[in-house]
């Protein structure tokens, strides 16, 4: 009778840790890791940091590539404008040595020209007149030729001196001119689509 009723009792007692033992096993369960739940919510806070700082790094990463591609872009940007004006330039000034060349037959004919006596060409010398004439023709025609392709005479006579389009040989008092003022011009100058391509050779007045 004294076994029936310990083991009764110790049947009920079991009963009665088994209904308790949820709750002690969760108070054991925090007890173990921390205090309650303080505990529990520093993993995440620490998850919650860890997303942040990841958000933050992403960003900074983004911004530093979005730089990055901005300044390759303004890069190409200036590459291409680069390009094109060298293209444009290539096209304009791209005949500049064989402009050079004509010049030197341009000067040979305005020589051969002016050294021809003026009263020698009559109707009376034929011949000189017809070589007059087609020296004229000649030199008319190629400065057509120049003009078509932007290349432009200087003839400064009476201008101001420009040191960007002429070049002095000499300066000397010149009576009735203003100093500066080109008072002689000894060979021709040329501009080629507005750049000086030979400044013409020139003789300055100065002050007395």
């Amino acid at each position: 009778m004294a076994n029936l009723c310990i083991r009764s009792y110790s049947l009920g007692a079991l009963r009665n840790v088994l209904r308790a033992s949820p709750r002690w096993l969760c108070t054991a369960a925090q007890q173990k890791n921390g205090h309650g739940s303080e505990a529990s919510t520093e993993p995440e806070q620490s998850t919650t940091e860890k997303v942040l700082a990841e958000k933050t790094q992403l960003e900074e990463q983004l911004k530093e590539m979005t730089d990055k591609y901005k300044r390759a872009l303004a890069d190409t940007e200036n590459l291409r404008t680069r390009t094109q004006r060298m293209i444009q330039e290539a096209k304009l000034y791209g005949i500049q040595g064989f402009c050079e060349d004509l010049l030197e037959v341009a000067d040979i004919l305005e020589k051969a020209k002016e050294s021809v006596p003026k009263e020698e060409v009559t109707s009376q010398n034929p011949h000189l007149k017809n070589l007059y004439d087609g020296l004229v023709i000649t030199e008319v025609q190629i400065q057509k030729v120049f003009t078509k392709h932007n290349l432009v005479k200087l003839n400064p006579y009476g201008h101001k001196f420009d040191p960007y389009e002429h070049e002095a040989l000499f300066h000397a008092p010149a009576e009735g001119k203003e100093p500066g003022t080109v008072t002689a011009v000894t060979k021709v100058g040329y501009k080629l689509h507005g750049r000086t391509l030979r400044p013409a050779l020139v003789g300055v007045a100065k002050a007395s």
